[in-house]
Order: structure tokens, then C-alpha cells, then sequence
């Protein structure tokens, strides 16, 4: 049993003022090493091995983690050997700590004993999906979306028309509309001050046109309700979502599901035509509304409107099957069946769409030129082979791959899906690092573009600089990283990597006690996800860009509905955030009718104390100290731990009526088995216990003022306490080990190695960098693209 505390304890558990304070009170010499070594061979090793390997008869586990040299002279003046523990103690136990923390059981130790390397990975799920739209982009434009476009240019441009036809003689009005929620009666469109436009409202035409902002790769959901006839286009301008042209009787609401990817612009036309009857003409009405990802109804805001023409953009329902997590982020590595029929899925669905939309754009576009048809087809294939394979259309094999598509078929379709299937289906374009004979430029740009978009290149301009050999510098790749930094690939990457890294998913069960929580619904739910997602929006993509307002800026994001749950400190500080929700704030910020909170230093502490983020490490009915704890310990101070050796239901606060909830975690974790572990996790869940279960403040708990105390102890046996979250928070804000977390995840997450493959002190060097720029966020990701391209 001692054995098995051991293993665990050396990962997580601080010890005593004395034994830390010895331990780091003088550096090892070498007879010290020597000393610890010799007392680790004689007393340690056959249970755990002469290199903390495990032996297979007593300990199987190797001896890693990241405990202090204290932490470890705790432990083992207390437990070690497990025959006679008195054998090892004062500095003999100081010793072995020291030999043992250097010679493998540190991870600086880890990473000299065997090193991690770059592994070999295919395109992940959601690489597959941006980078298949990137092609389709190429082949018909990209609009890129940027932070200022997104502010400034909002809603769908609209044009009206009185009578049957569309001349311009009958245009009435034209402008942008915010949103799509209309109830024009019988009168007709007016203007925006409510004057009359000299529109029939018997008889006229509405036409919008835009784009569709999506920020969340996800299932939605497009709602159209309307009285009137309408055709709406989405994705293509031939590709019909909804045809109402002859209206159905009784029916106005038409709904449809997409799979919708992050970052795009979805192209969408709404035609809506008032006939006029022989009889009484009925009132005309419009509305456009959707439920995201983990969201309720509500009309599309302005903020997800683009107004004018947007580019045609791929529509892709396959589901591909999760990557592994194993380490903490995404991976390509498995290659199983699962992942190859959804693969096949996929780039059929891309067939399909190229043939049916981009081939007949191509053929528009050269409706001029005097060659053959096949040999259009022939140079649009070559074009899409050398956009994916990443090389100019000889060097990418693409009039290999062409013959043999033609050879096989005569339909000109089954000659494009077998074209297309061949160049996706090759290992050319699943392993995009399998580069080494394509240009500096090319290998350093995929490179560049894969970690900021998760897609390999497709702009028209990135393929043409590309081409011209403009990133062979660090300079020039640097510029590149700048470029494409601010994009809405990019942010909506940024935005999903702060999902993972704060642990929330939009399918998140986070129902609540209704009887305790009355008014926890659906719709709160939905404005907590928008005001987390608009406060990391407003700190990243301010000019700062400051990790440290994350972890403790006093202030949030708020709408009328979380200001009456939450209360005062959820209240605005802009007076437009009370007037009815009919679009028009959403022009005046990008936020949309999210608006700042008043600034409350006791309430608001940056991300840590977010409702949706309490509400997520909390149970039904109470709140969890140990989810709060464990999410702290991991994510935020990116500490280890190995996993409970079975899982523990909290104790019913019925069996214990007159407790807190800190007093049964407190009791339910005293055993000393258990303190193994939650001697770290629960002084940092305790600091955020005036958050009840739904993130409310509180000051009190079944009568007895809360108990906000907590503590923590460095990698370097630092004592750290506080009494409250703000002290968490500003602890946390200037904390190298926290700093040092958040690069390290940051940089996993979007290059998708681990740092440590760059250089054993990458680490290090990146988070020294980071502190010197402010801890600026953006700039941080541009060094990340930078370093995973250097060669």
C-alpha cells in the first residue's frame, strides 16, 4: 500500500515548513547526489528500480512528476522504506529527494532521458473539414472576415421593390438591414424612420443578401418564418435550403439542420415575393432565426450577419470520429476503419459540390476561353490537385492522377469524384508534413497556416506569394503569422481552444436544481455561453491582449437577462442594453447586445469565477469544491494528477444537514488516502465557494459565513494563501507556473506536438517571451506559428 502512496503522492502532495524548507535551503553537491543516489540503490530500488523505472514484482510505475524536491523529502521521511520508514529521514530523506528529482523524476529529467519527438500525424477531424474548405474556397474565393469587418460591417443588404417585376425603376428602398424580423401587414416595407417608401403592400418584392458569420463548428439549426412566398439560398447560390415559391396553405415556419464549420462565411439569399390576390391579399411577414450549438431560438443578430456578396462555401454533413486526447489535445495518429470511411464520406460529399457548383463556376468564368471542355476539365482538376497535394500541378502528379480518373470513366462527373478521390484519399494531402521535396516556402506556410487555421493554404494571395517564394526568412514568416493572425479562422480556433482549455462544451448538461435555482433556464444558459464567449473575445482581440485581465479583470460581459438572475454586479454599464433587442445595438459594437458589466472586484475575477464556468465544476444542487479544484490544478497551474483509484459520490448533504459543503468535502476527504491528492486540489476549489452552483455570489451557507480560504504550493515549495477568489485570481494573473500552463497548452492545442519536441528549453524560452510582451496573447500566437515552422 505504501508502495502504491508513493507513486501517487510524488506527483501532487506539498509536506511540512520544515522538510520543504531543508530541501530547498542549499543546492545538491556532488556527494550529495552521490549520498542520495547510494541510499536509493541500497533502500528504494528493488521496488521501484535503479532508474524509478517500477518492477513488474512490486512497483510497476515509473517514478515521474512534477513535485518539488520538499515534496518529495516529505513524503519519504514519512512513508519510505515501507518496511521500516524511520530508516530515512532529516537528510538522508533530503538527499534521495534530490538525486531522485534529477535523475528522473523531474520532468526536465523526463525530457533528457527521452526526449519527445515530432510525431507523424494525418490531417485531425477538424483539419480535414477546414482544409477540404480551403480547396472549395480556392477554387470559388475566400472571403476573409476581419476583427474590424466584423465590428463594422453588420447585418444582410437589403433591396425592395413595388410591383411584379425587378426593374430598377421599381427599387424603393435600399439599405442593410440588421436583422431579418419583419411584420410588413398589409402596408408594405417603410423606410428606417417609419415613412412611407411608396411600396404596394399588395404587391412587392424583398430581396436580402449576405453572409451567415459562424463561430462554432457545430450542428445548427435555420429557422424561416413567413407568410408570404420566399425562396431562400444558402451555401451556393443554386443551392436551394428552403423553396416556398408556392406557398404551402397554413404553413410558415420552415426549419432546416446543417453541419456548419467555425470561421466561414455562409452565403445566403432570401427572395421574398407579395402577390396580389383577387381577393383580400393577407398581411405579409418574415423572420430569420437559428439555435446554434448549445443555444435557444433567437433571431440571427447582426453581429452574425455580413452584408453583400459572400463567396460560395462548402457544406460538409459528415461526422468524423473523435482524435485522440491522450495528452491533452488533438492528435492525428490513429488510422482505423471508422476514420476511413468517414474520410471517404467526406471527400465524396467535396465531389459532389465541386462537380455540381464549383465545375459549372469554373466553366462560367471561361465561358470565353477557346479550349476544349475536357481540357477545362482537365486544368480545373489540375488546379484543385495542386491546392491539395501543395505543389505546382506537375510536381503534384496531377496529370497522372487526371489520365487515370478520364481513362476509367466517360460520364464527366464519375471523372471528377474519381479524381477528386484519388488526390484526398492520398496520403499527399491526409499527411501534410510529408513535404521535405516541396519549397522552403511551401513547407514553412502549411506549417503557418495548419497551426493558425487548422487548414492548409488556400487564399488566392497566400498560394500566389507561395509560389513567388516569400517565406524562405523568419522575418517573412513572421509577417505571414501576423497576416493570418487576425482572421476569423484563426479567432474561431481561439475560441475553441478556450473551450477546451476552461473544459465547457456546448452539449454540456448543466441543468440545476429547479426548486433552488428557479429561473436557471435554457435561455440563461445561452447568454452566460454568449457573454463568456464575448468576454474572452473583448480581452484577446483588444489591443492588450492581455492573458492576465483573464484571470482577473474585474468585469464581464452581460445582458437584461443575467443582470435580474445575477443581480447588481451583472448590471451594465451601458444604458442601451435596456432597450428592446431589434438589432440596431448590435452596429454600435461588436459584441451585439452584450455589453460590459460594472466593474466589481469581489465578483467578477476574470474567467475563474464566469457563472457558466462555476456552473460547469459544480453538481446539482451544491457546488463542488474537488471539480473546482481538480480544473484549477490541471488547467490553470498545469500541475499532474493521476486519477482517483475509484470514483467517490459526494456525501448527501441530507446525512449531513448542519455542514457546508467545504465541511463535508473536508470530511469526506480526511482519510489519508485521500489527502494524497486533495491536499492540492482542495485548498483552490475552497477559494471560489462564495460561488454557489450557478456561479451566484454568496457570503453564507446553511446559516455559517463561507469559508473562502485556500492555498498553494509551487513547483519551487513556495507557500502561497488566500481568503478569497480575487486573491486567487490576482495570485494566478502573475504566476509563472500559471503563465507557463497556459503557453504550454496554447501551443499544443494549435500546433499539436508537444513543445518539448522544439527544444527542451522552448518551454522556458517562449514563457520568458510571453512575460516580456505583456503577456500578449496575439503575439503569442504568432510565435507559436513561428517556431513550429522553423527547420
Amino acid at each position: 500500500m505504501k508502495q502504491f502512496l508513493l507513486a501517487v503522492i510524488l506527483i501532487v502532495v506539498p509536506v511540512g515548513h520544515s522538510v520543504a524548507a531543508e530541501a530547498k535551503s542549499v543546492q545538491a553537491t556532488d556527494q550529495e547526489h552521490a549520498d542520495g543516489r547510494a541510499i536509493f540503490q541500497t533502500q528504494c530500488a528493488h521496488c521501484h528500480g535503479a532508474k524509478g523505472q517500477g518492477t513488474e514484482e512490486n512497483y510497476p510505475d515509473p517514478l515521474v512528476g512534477d513535485a518539488s524536491i520538499g515534496e518529495l523529502a516529505g513524503l519519504i521521511a514519512d512513508t519510505m522504506p515501507e518496511e521500516d520508514p524511520d530508516q530515512c529521514v532529516g537528510e538522508d530523506a533530503v538527499a534521495v529527494a534530490r538525486y531522485i528529482h534529477d535523475a528522473f523524476y523531474s520532468e526536465a529529467a523526463q525530457l533528457r532521458n527521452r526526449p519527445p519527438r515530432l510525431a507523424l500525424q494525418r490531417l485531425t477531424g477538424d483539419q480535414l473539414r477546414q482544409s477540404l474548405s480551403n480547396i472549395y474556397g480556392h477554387i470559388g474565393q475566400i472571403r476573409r472576415d476581419t476583427w474590424k469587418e466584423r465590428q463594422t460591417q453588420q447585418g444582410l443588404e437589403a433591396r425592395y421593390l413595388t410591383g411584379k417585376g425587378w426593374k430598377d425603376e421599381n427599387l424603393k428602398i435600399k439599405r442593410v438591414d440588421p436583422q431579418v424580423n419583419f411584420d410588413f401587414g398589409i402596408e408594405g416595407p417603410k423606410k428606417a424612420d417609419g415613412s412611407d417608401a411608396g411600396i404596394d403592400g399588395t404587391n412587392f418584392h424583398a430581396h436580402w443578401n449576405g453572409g451567415i458569420r459562424i463561430e462554432e463548428t457545430g450542428r445548427y439549426e435555420i429557422i424561416v418564418r413567413s407568410t408570404t412566398s420566399f425562396q431562400c439560398f444558402f451555401g451556393h447560390d443554386r443551392n436551394k435550403l428552403i423553396d416556398n415559391h408556392v406557398q404551402s396553405e397554413g404553413r410558415d415556419e420552415f426549419r432546416r439542420t446543417l453541419n456548419l464549420t467555425a470561421g466561414r462565411i455562409y452565403p445566403i439569399k432570401i427572395d421574398l415575393i407579395q402577390r396580389k390576390r383577387k381577393g383580400d391579399t393577407p398581411p405579409s411577414s418574415i423572420s430569420l432565426s437559428w439555435i446554434r450549438p448549445g443555444g435557444v431560438e433567437e433571431v440571427i443578430p447582426a453581429r452574425y450577419l455580413a452584408p453583400g456578396w459572400a463567396p460560395a462555401v462548402l457544406r460538409l454533413s459528415t461526422q468524423m470520429p473523435p482524435d485522440d486526447r491522450t495528452y491533452g489535445f488533438q492528435r492525428g495518429i490513429s488510422v482505423d476503419p471508422s476514420w476511413d470511411e468517414a474520410v471517404t464520406s467526406a471527400v465524396l460529399e467535396f465531389a459532389d459540390q465541386v462537380s455540381e457548383e464549383l465545375w459549372a463556376d469554373y466553366r462560367r468564368r471561361h465561358k470565353k476561353d477557346k479550349r476544349s471542355r475536357e481540357e477545362l476539365l482537365r486544368n480545373f482538376l489540375g488546379e484543385l490537385i495542386s491546392i491539395a497535394h501543395r505543389a505546382s500541378p506537375d510536381q503534384a502528379g496531377a496529370e497522372r492522377i487526371v489520365n487515370v480518373a478520364f481513362e476509367a470513366n466517360e460520364i464527366e462527373a464519375d471523372r471528377i469524384r474519381h479524381a477528386v478521390l484519388l488526390a484526398l484519399k492520398s496520403p499527399r494531402f491526409l499527411y501534410p508534413t510529408i513535404d521535405q521535396d516541396r519549397s522552403r516556402s511551401w513547407r514553412a506556410a502549411v506549417k503557418i497556416s495548419l497551426a493558425m487555421h487548422d487548414a492548409i493554404p488556400g487564399d488566392e494571395w497566400l498560394i500566389t506569394a507561395i509560389e513567388r517564394n516569400e517565406y524562405e526568412t523568419k522575418d517573412q514568416r513572421r509577417a505571414l503569422a501576423n497576416h493570418l493572425v487576425d482572421d476569423a479562422r484563426t479567432r474561431a480556433k481561439v475560441r475553441e481552444m478556450f473551450h477546451h482549455w476552461l473544459n465547457i462544451s456546448s452539449s454540456d448538461d448543466l441543468r440545476k436544481d429547479e426548486e433552488r435555482f428557479a429561473g436557471f433556464d435554457a435561455s440563461v444558459v445561452a447568454d452566460l455561453r454568449g457573454s463568456l464567449d464575448a468576454f474572452l473575445e473583448s480581452v484577446v482581440w483588444s489591443p492588450e491582449s492581455d492573458y492576465r485581465k483573464l484571470m482577473s479583470a474585474d468585469w464581464s460581459m452581460t445582458t437584461p437577462a443575467l443582470a435580474d438572475f445575477y443581480g447588481d454586479a451583472w448590471r451594465s454599464t451601458d444604458e442601451r442594453l435596456e432597450a428592446p433587442n431589434d438589432g440596431e445595438a448590435d452596429i454600435a459594437n461588436g459584441f451585439g447586445r452584450f455589453q460590459p458589466t460594472v466593474r466589481d472586484p469581489t465578483v467578477h475575477v476574470g474567467v475563474l469565477t464566469h457563472p457558466l464556468v462555476m456552473a460547469k465544476f459544480a453538481h446539482h444542487q451544491n457546488t463542488s469544491p474537488i471539480h473546482r479544484g481538480v480544473f484549477l490544478i490541471r488547467h490553470v497551474m498545469g500541475r499532474t494528477l493521476r486519477p482517483p483509484n475509484s470514483a467517490f459520490a459526494p456525501l448527501s448533504p441530507d446525512l449531513h444537514p448542519d455542514l457546508t459543503t467545504r465541511q463535508r468535502v473536508e470530511l469526506q476527504t480526511s482519510p489519508a488516502s485521500c489527502q494524497i491528492c486533495h491536499i492540492k486540489i482542495n485548498p483552490l476549489g475552497f477559494a471560489l465557494e462564495n460561488f454557489d452552483a450557478v456561479g451566484r455570489f454568496r457570503q453564507s451557507e446553511n446559516g455559517k459565513p463561507i469559508d473562502a480560504t485556500g492555498g498553494y504550493t509551487t513547483r519551487s515549495d513556495e507557500q502561497v494563501s488566500f481568503d478569497s477568489a480575487r486573491q486567487l485570481g490576482d495570485y494566478v494573473a502573475e504566476s509563472r507556473d500559471a503563465q507557463s500552463a497556459f503557453v504550454s497548452r496554447v501551443f499544443q492545442y494549435f500546433v499539436k506536438q508537444p513543445i518539448a519536441a522544439y527544444g527542451p528549453e522552448k518551454l522556458d524560452e517562449l514563457t520568458e517571451q510571453f512575460r516580456q510582451s505583456g503577456c500578449n496573447i496575439r503575439k503569442l500566437l504568432v510565435e507559436i506559428a513561428v517556431i513550429c515552422s522553423d527547420e
